[in-house]
C-alpha cells in the first residue's frame, strides 16, 4: 500500500497582497510628504561656506526684506515678539537645556535688525544659529 501526500505545493503566485502592500505604502508617503512644510517665508537668505547646525531648532523666527517679524509663519510685532518667544519655547534656567532659536534674515535687512533678535536671545539665555544658504 503506497502512501500518497495530500497537500500539493502551487506554483502559482498571487500578487494581490503585493498590491495592496505598495499601495498602503503610496498613501502613507502621500500623506506624510504634505505634513512636511519648510519655512513658507521667501527670504533671500546670505551664503555661506560654513553650514554647521548642531542642534534641531525649537524656533525659527525670521526677519524679511521690509522688515517684519515672524515666528514660525505667524507674523509678530517687533515689540511682542521677547514675549511671544518666552511663550512658545519656555523660561530657561538649565543652560545646558537651552533652546536653540533658528534666525532666517533676508540678506538685504540691515545687521542692526539681526543683533536686536541676537540681544533677545542672549537675555533669554536662547541658543542661536543663524540660517545662511551654501555658496
Amino acid at each position: 500500500m503506497a502512501i500518497k501526500s495530500r497537500t500539493s505545493i502551487s506554483t502559482q503566485f498571487s500578487l494581490a497582497t503585493m498590491s495592496d502592500l505598495v499601495f498602503l505604502l503610496l498613501i502613507f508617503f502621500m500623506i506624510t510628504s504634505t505634513l512636511i512644510s519648510p519655512n513658507a517665508l521667501k527670504l533671500l537668505l546670505p551664503k555661506s561656506n560654513s553650514q554647521v547646525q548642531t542642534t534641531k531648532p525649537v524656533l525659527i523666527v525670521s526677519i524679511t526684506a521690509d522688515l517684519k517679524y515672524y515666528i514660525g509663519t505667524q507674523q509678530v510685532p517687533f515689540e511682542l515678539l521677547e514675549s511671544e518667544m518666552q511663550k512658545k519655547v519656555g523660561i530657561v534656567t538649565d543652560v545646558e537645556k537651552a533652546p536653540t532659536i533658528s534666525l532666517h534674515a533676508d540678506k538685504s535687512v540691515p545687521i542692526e535688525e539681526v543683533v536686536k533678535i541676537m540681544n533677545i536671545c542672549r537675555n533669554n539665555r536662547y541658543k542661536m544659529i543663524l540660517a545662511t544658504q551654501p555658496e
